[in-house]
């Protein structure tokens, strides 16, 4: 797992995700889907971060927050995923089975422009993706359903955006993200990457001590020594 920041600080947005051990199902049926939606609004009441964006699916989810005060985001993603992980394994007789997610949540900073446009439409269209919907808005466990069909509590869970949300935004996350916007947004999530412009993204990278990430991969060449100038 790529490493990230220690403390995420206040005012970068960032993506935020988590997957289960072994890819096995973490939401099995509707139960399961609610149970982690009280989850999600428990740990907004605890700690208020500002959240986009989000979508929950079988085995992983995604969440594209703003972070209000450093260290916000680890607080609000470490309580949620160990509470939501104890209640599952009561929930389905398994305490003690051991980990319940491949590890610690990974993100990714995301500059306030079309890159947070680019990875909120990513992480809002991911059910129709994976071929769960026919629209995006039809699925369920989203922000984009619920903005619109939410509870009170679900819709307080959700803030309003750094950047301006576009009139028609439920016909732009329909259309399907182009080879190059897909190959940006799973580099970052790959790499634990910073995403946006160049400038945005070398600034960003010194900041968080993230120049790992964007070194090319593989080993490093090895130099040869120079050759020995023969004795005449």
């Amino acid at each position: 797992m790529p490493r990230t920041a220690r403390v995420a600080p206040a005012g970068l947005a960032y993506h935020v995700l988590n997957r289960a051990v072994g890819r096995i199902a973490l939401f099995r049926c509707e139960r399961d889907f609610e149970a982690f939606e009280r989850v999600l609004i428990e740990a907004h009441a605890r700690f208020a971060l500002r959240i986009c964006s989000y979508c929950v699916l079988r085995n992983h989810w995604h969440f594209v927050a703003w972070p209000g005060q450093d260290g916000e985001l680890s607080q609000f993603f470490r309580w949620l995923t160990h509470t939501h992980v104890m209640r599952w394994r009561v929930a389905h007789h398994s305490v003690g089975y051991g980990p319940l997610y491949q590890g610690r949540f990974k993100s990714f900073a995301v500059e306030r422009d079309d890159a947070f446009l680019l990875v909120c439409r990513y992480v809002e269209r991911n059910a129709l993706s994976a071929g769960l919907v026919e629209r995006a808005q039809d699925w369920r466990w989203g922000s984009l359903w619920a903005r619109s069909h939410g509870s009170a509590e679900l819709r307080r869970v959700l803030c309003d955006w750094p950047v301006e949300r576009p009139r028609n935004w439920i016909e732009r996350v329909n259309v399907p993200l182009t080879a190059r916007e897909l190959e940006r947004v799973r580099t970052s999530v790959a790499r634990g990457r910073p995403l946006g412009g160049p400038a945005w993204v070398e600034a960003t990278v010194k900041r968080l001590g993230l120049e790992h990430t964007v070194r090319s991969e593989g080993r490093p060449k090895v130099r040869q020594p120079a050759e020995r100038k023969r004795k005449e």
